[in-house]
């Protein structure tokens, strides 16, 4: 951590990974908790030209100019280009206008794709809340970010559920189930950021976090990750990331 800071925490590191994703003029799903400062980074530094689209209908320009919690807080409709409904913001993802969507998801394949609907367990089943529209913009989305903790029990080879499909089960499924564009991108983790640029689709480790090695990442990924050919740490933050950054959640309510 030696230039950004000791005082860095690894939510602000995946905030700041997110939001350099997040191309300039891009149309964006943003989603919900850390993909909330991730929109109003990349707005405040390399992407001024990106727009934010949320799940409730809410179209912005501009970032809220407080902090959120939720994209129905107050903060978040002042100022907003548009306040409509669903079809709002369902529409132009359908249409193929959304570059980009932020998801989460309790569990990710080696394939990219994303469960929260159920997972096995010791126990049976357990029921976890389900798509919303994830699974809409997993499928119409140019592309896909997740975000999630590390760990072995959630990267796993196969997905219990395929909630939000990524790229399947490889090389040419999403043509072959008619999903003519998107798929899932990059996996920003806690210990890391995976990419699925590979010919077969399969994730591979593009860089770690700082404290983190190529074997601490493959030691708590369930399958057998490898490392890209110039995989390397991370890159810490800029100044100017951290300062928007501080800026928009200034108690570290969602970065820690």
């Amino acid at each position: 951590m030696a230039h950004a800071g000791a005082d860095v925490t690894v939510g602000m590191r995946m905030v700041v990974a997110a939001a350099r994703e997040i191309r300039d003029g891009e149309v964006v799903f943003v989603g919900m908790r850390l993909p909330l400062l991730a929109f109003a980074v990349a707005r405040s530094t390399h992407a001024p030209d990106a727009v934010g689209l949320y799940e409730n209908g809410v179209i912005r320009e501009v970032p809220a100019e407080s902090l959120i919690y939720t994209m129905a807080d107050g903060p978040n409709l002042e100022g907003a280009t548009m306040l409509g409904d669903m079809l709002s913001v369902m529409g132009p993802l359908a249409s193929g206008r959304v570059a980009l969507g932020f998801l989460g998801a309790a569990q990710v394949d080696q394939y990219g794709n994303l469960n929260s609907t159920y997972v096995e367990g010791e126990r049976g089943r357990v029921r976890l809340p389900g798509s919303g529209g994830a699974c809409d913009i997993a499928c119409l989305a140019g592309r896909v970010v997740a975000l999630m903790k590390h760990e072995a029990t959630r990267l796993v080879p196969r997905v219990d559920y395929i909630t939000s499909p990524g790229w399947g089960e490889g090389r040419g499924w999403r043509t072959s189930v008619g999903l003519s564009r998107g798929g899932t991108s990059a996996l920003i983790t806690t210990r890391g950021i995976i990419r699925f640029d590979s010919p077969d689709c399969v994730g591979r480790l593009a860089s770690f976090h700082p404290g983190e090695t190529v074997e601490s990442v493959r030691e708590n990924t369930g399958w057998d990750l490898e490392a890209a050919a110039d995989c390397r740490e991370t890159p810490e933050p800029a100044p100017a990331e951290l300062s928007a950054l501080r800026r928009c959640d200034p108690e570290r309510f969602w970065t820690g």
